[in-house]
């Protein structure tokens, strides 16, 4: 197996643990916690879904032969609580991870380093791949957070609880 083709594999792995991870976590909580405000300056996980998406959609289509910051994208627009509908908001959630994992798996290792653009930005294909890791990981983990919150003492850990963690047989 070459660099590139262990790049990609991992990645596409990463990157669906990171939804699966995110998903766990949502199915936690009452369906009204997803637009619950934990203070007036936060972000409920509505509206980190809606950006999430909306970054998705636009950073992920026509990937090779347009920028990824689509002058139809109203970026400010998915800070406003727009989906009040757990169902609808789901469905957005499904459809921006499916325009990212189309084009992901479309991506050969020759792609690698092709150039590309976000906001009239040059990046490698890979670079372009690993700032969306660090995008996405950053808003799963807040999505994760909130849901702990919510959940308080009802929490079920999505990795290996506190205090459970294998002692090491030497």
């Amino acid at each position: 197996m070459s660099i590139g083709h262990a790049y990609l594999t991992t990645v596409r792995k990463r990157f669906g643990e990171m939804k699966k991870t995110a998903e766990q976590a949502m199915n936690q909580i009452d369906p009204e916690q997803l637009f619950q405000l934990i203070h007036e300056e936060s972000n409920s996980i509505a509206v980190i879904v809606q950006h999430m998406s909306g970054n998705m959609i636009s950073r992920w289509t026509n990937f090779f032969d347009s920028d990824g910051e689509k002058p139809d994208r109203n970026r400010d627009q998915e800070f406003i609580a727009y989906i009040s509908d757990r169902e609808k908001l789901l469905e957005f959630w499904e459809l921006g991870w499916r325009t990212f994992f189309q084009t992901l798996d479309q991506i050969t290792e020759d792609d690698l380093l092709r150039t590309i653009y976000i906001r009239k930005e040059a990046h490698t294909v890979m670079e372009a791949i690993e700032r969306q890791m660090y995008h996405y990981s950053y808003h799963v983990g807040q999505i994760v957070f909130l849901a702990k919150w919510f959940c308080g003492s009802d929490w079920n850990s999505l990795t290996i609880p506190k205090k459970k963690y294998p002692k090491k047989k030497y």
